[in-house]
């Protein structure tokens, strides 16, 4: 069979499913969902925000803090190739290198601190389409990430609402941006960073 990512019977999947095997051996595809969304909700308050200087450890250290009640691989590089509906993501092989390149740029960047909004906004949408792109971890990158992301815009001066954005358009824009198109991202961060004290 193919699981949600393509990869036929998934190792990290009960055997004849799509549901990862789990510490709680949850094997309800929808009950696995509600304890996904239950627990991380719990955990993302015990994640503190925290300033530079911002590595790929701290967004590890958020994935596992976030799914580490449920999978034993929380905060760990993905060891599996994965596709979501006709988008490839990174290969295993070079996820790491990738993650050092793209954490360097952003550490000579000084973590988008002294931007103004219109260039940090341009700045976020590409770092966060390259990071959506490598994919790193087998599942819960887009949670992990926007905590990250949280933490690296409120260091930048400013402030993000995630309620703006549909789905759709969400994953359409993250899709564009496998091609270096930033621009639906762009727009999205222009609907959701603020200045600290706007209220709308």
């Amino acid at each position: 069979m193919v699981d949600k990512y393509g990869t036929d019977q998934d190792p990290d999947c009960y055997t004849g499913t799509n549901i990862l095997i789990n510490k709680l051996d949850i094997q309800d595809e929808q009950t696995l969902e509600d304890a996904e969304r239950d627990i991380t909700l719990l955990r993302a308050i015990e994640v503190e925000f925290q300033q530079p200087p911002y590595s790929f450890s701290h967004l590890s250290n958020i994935h596992k803090t976030l799914f580490g009640d449920l999978y034993p691989w929380a905060g760990c590089i993905r060891q599996l190739d994965i596709s979501k509906g006709t988008t490839r993501f990174c290969s295993v092989n070079y996820i790491a290198p990738e993650i050092e390149k793209l954490f360097t740029h952003f550490t000579n960047a000084s973590f988008f601190q002294g931007l103004d909004r219109t260039n940090l906004i341009a700045a976020v949408a590409e770092f966060y389409g390259d990071l959506n792109m490598i994919h790193p971890f087998r599942e819960g990158n887009g949670r992990a990430q926007r905590l990250f992301f949280e933490h690296v815009i409120a260091n930048a001066g400013c402030q993000i609402f995630w309620e703006p954005i549909e789905k759709d358009e969400w994953v359409d824009a993250n899709i564009a941006a496998v091609t270096c198109d930033y621009s639906a991202l762009e727009a999205i961060f222009e609907r959701c960073i603020r200045d600290p004290l706007s209220d709308g």
